[in-house]
């Protein structure tokens, strides 16, 4: 398993707890932004800087998916084509999004988005809290645990 960020809009936050479990259970992390992001030194850990454009980075990664992997993510379309290449797409608030939950969230997005271009303004996402942190934490990890029990880590 190959754990992809769609880090521009990753908070550090969780990018800190990522790179902790990369490195706890082996596994590769690709950061993908537009912008340089700078990793911790590690054999697990790189960051990929794409140029900037519309969907730039998911396009990345969506091309780059391999069936079971993971990518954690906000943007609700990206998380569908995940899931359409038969991937893990879990959220920086600890959601996993699965073929049952992923039509109505796009479907959401796209009413939003019709508001916001109408000029209501819709506000925006609340700020991640320590209870957000410690689900995507718990969440990250129980996939990883279920991964290793499949699929043993690589050695370093």
């Amino acid at each position: 398993m190959h754990i992809w960020v769609d880090a521009d809009a990753c908070p550090a936050v969780i990018r800190d707890i990522l790179y902790l479990a990369a490195q706890r259970w082996r596994r590769h992390l690709t950061l993908v932004a537009n912008q340089m992001l700078r990793t911790p030194p590690s054999p697990w850990l790189r960051a990929i800087q794409v140029p900037g454009g519309f969907d730039v980075a998911d396009d990345y990664i969506v091309q780059r998916l391999n069936p079971g992997d993971l990518v954690i993510t906000s943007d609700i379309p990206l998380a569908a084509q995940t899931l359409d290449k038969g991937g893990i797409a879990l959220s920086p608030r600890g959601e996993r999004y699965t073929a049952d939950t992923i039509r109505e969230r796009l479907a959401i997005r796209d009413m939003m988005e019709e508001l916001r271009s109408a000029g209501v303004d819709t506000g925006g996402p609340a700020a991640l809290s320590q209870s957000d942190r410690r689900a995507f934490a718990n969440a990250l990890d129980r996939l990883m645990l279920a991964r290793a029990r499949t699929h043993p880590p690589p050695s370093a």
